[in-house]
């Protein structure tokens, strides 16, 4: 072993990255959205500067703000930071100078790259958005607006609830709030809907049709209305209370859709003639009760209506008059695929893992992450094609994470890397 080489970085990558984030206005637009949020003539780190370097700081890998130290030895991460890094406790101290405008501004920047790629759907007949929420408890110090609420593994536990939304078909966010751990999914979400339904059509056009695609907490007038109102489709869950139950119990008018091997019914569909009483007139909102039954279902709740038979029963909801009722019940399981993309968010970009005591430095780091998993996302599949369907931990050792010194001579820097065949579109 030699000795140490202060040359030496693991974040090549960044280089090439960060030439693309210049290349596509992202440093231009920080420095108009949030450059005044600290004084440009006092202030040694510009805002914009501090909001690259977290960029740059989660594209890495890390994922909590303390990280900034471990990055300070490898020479690529501290020469795009400006050639000196700023204290962790000066990044934390303008994470918490988002105040609620800023924080939309910052909301919105996020969703607009998300975006860009939903743009090239405009000639698609059909186009999915997925919403979702997810937990995330704190362990540690005490966190503004993190209480306890629903938790399925630590019960008790303080936690954030976030609301989050996907178009599924391009896997990235177009929208985020970070909310309070006792925070339902109801009510008080439609302007959350109705804002993603207009970015997302805004950026789609209007010939595709669109459909929003919620679990059983969609099950709620307000947002059935917001949805339909804005001429999209809602898909959800439907919540099994006792009376929908006995409806379906007592329908008799079953479609056999799929057998199995020895010709017997495997899947049957019915439209069942319910509605709740708080969806009010049919003319204001039209809403089609689907019950699937089946004897293979292998995933999501099961539920037995028939003590004389072995069907398990799914109820869908939707106000699609016109397709199909099995077609729209799998359509509805082509949801699964928030699923694993918030897993993702949360172990590849550690959109669960908050450092700050204020609720909007939580709020804006959170976004922040989202932001440059949609710019990763971008690069991608502007720059590596090949790549586009890896999961973000086989992009970054790919892209990301790739060994290089830099050299020296006279005034210029060249920055030399391993030889990786992925990365040759990026070097010629």
């Amino acid at each position: 072993m030699g000795k140490p080489d202060a040359s030496l970085s693991g974040v090549a990558g960044l280089v090439a990255f960060g030439t693309f984030l210049r290349a596509i206005g992202v440093d231009r637009k920080l420095r108009e959205l949030f450059g005044d949020l600290k004084s440009r003539t006092l202030g040694k780190y510009p805002m914009e500067a501090q909001l690259r370097l977290l960029i740059d700081l989660y594209m890495a890998g890390e994922q909590r703000v303390f990280a900034t130290e471990a990055m300070a030895s490898d020479p690529v991460f501290v020469l795009l930071a400006g050639g000196v890094l700023p204290s962790v406790d000066t990044v934390y101290r303008d994470l918490d100078r988002f105040d609620d405008e800023a924080l939309t501004s910052l909301t919105a920047l996020m969703a607009s790259h998300g975006l860009v790629s939903a743009q090239k759907l405009r000639r698609r007949k059909e186009v999915h958005v997925d919403i979702d929420t997810t937990v995330t408890p704190v362990f540690g110090l005490e966190m503004e607006g993190a209480v306890p609420g629903p938790n399925p593994h630590y019960h008790g536990r303080p936690s954030y609830h976030p609301i989050l939304a996907r178009v599924a078909e391009t896997d990235t966010c177009v929208n985020a709030c970070l909310r309070a751990g006792d925070t339902g999914f109801g009510n008080d979400d439609a302007p959350f809907v109705a804002a993603t339904i207009d970015s997302v059509r805004a950026a789609i056009g209007a010939s595709p049709l669109l459909y929003v695609r919620i679990d059983a907490a969609g099950d709620c007038a307000a947002i059935m209305r917001t949805v339909h109102q804005r001429g999209a489709f809602f898909l959800t869950k439907a919540r099994m209370t006792p009376d929908l139950c006995g409806a379906v119990a007592l329908e008799s008018r079953w479609r056999v859709v799929d057998r199995d091997a020895d010709g017997r019914p495997s899947r049957e569909v019915a439209e069942i003639a319910f509605r709740r009483r708080e969806w009010g007139l049919e003319d204001d909102l039209p809403v089609r009760v689907i019950a699937v039954r089946t004897r293979e279902r292998e995933r999501g709740k099961q539920l037995y209506l028939w003590d004389d038979l072995d069907w398990t029963v799914q109820v869908y909801l939707s106000n699609d008059m016109y397709s199909d009722g099995d077609a729209l019940a799998w359509k509805y399981d082509q949801r699964a695929g928030i699923e694993p993309l918030i897993a993702e968010w949360k172990t590849a970009w550690g959109i669960g893992k908050h450092s700050c005591a204020s609720f909007n430095a939580n709020a804006a780091a959170m976004q922040i992450k989202l932001l440059a998993h949609n710019l990763l996302h971008r690069h991608v599949e502007a720059n590596l094609p090949e790549l586009q369907g890896w999961r973000t931990a086989w992009v970054r050792r790919a892209v990301i994470r790739v060994p290089g010194r830099i050299v020296k001579s006279g005034r210029s820097r060249t920055l030399r890397m391993q030889p990786r065949p992925v990365l040759q579109p990026l070097l010629q």
